[in-house]
């Protein structure tokens, strides 16, 4: 019987460029050491250490919400007994005090359920730090991106209150 070679496919040089940046990036090392679930957390308590919008926000939405940063840290800034909720279409574990759509914010009917979260009361605050997989053309990805964060000002409008806050991520780009 003659033995088939079975050829593993090189990793590209930048993907390896990227993992090893990653794995030793000052930030995530910081947010193993501390618990937070991402090195995005980092990010959201910059901005509201200049906005201070968390104390402020008693009703919460948190779109792209997986793998839980964003909401560890408004679990830990936000008033008592504030209502908050993470949708995603990926897995969330389990974050004490936090309520999870699993739903594509694409989908008509996650508008609904999520006014019926909050008991069609109007949002303080919603967050989003959603990002399409990246292709790794610039053009492309900030394109996705801007459609990204298109749907998130589509539901603030019929969402957010008036004098509410929307702190979106998007790529830099042309």
């Amino acid at each position: 019987m003659k033995k088939i070679k079975l050829l593993k496919k090189p990793k590209k040089n930048n993907s390896f460029k990227w993992l090893n940046r990653h794995l030793n990036d000052e930030y995530v090392k910081k947010s193993k050491k501390e618990g937070f679930r991402s090195r995005s957390s980092y990010k959201l308590i910059q901005i509201n250490e200049k906005f201070k919008f968390l104390k402020k926000s008693q009703l919460i939405l948190d779109l792209g919400c997986s793998p839980g940063g964003w909401l560890q840290v408004v679990k830990m800034n936000a008033p008592e007994g504030s209502m908050i909720l993470g949708v995603d279409k990926l897995h969330l574990e389990e974050i004490e005090g936090v309520s999870f759509l699993r739903k594509d914010i694409f989908e008509k009917i996650t508008l609904t359920e999520v006014d019926n979260f909050f008991r069609n009361k109007k949002i303080d605050l919603i967050l989003s730090d959603m990002s399409p997989n990246s292709t790794g053309n610039k053009s492309i990805d900030h394109l996705r991106i801007i459609s990204l964060v298109e749907k998130v000002v589509e539901f603030s409008r019929h969402l957010l209150k008036v004098d509410g806050y929307l702190v979106s991520k998007i790529f830099q780009g042309g």
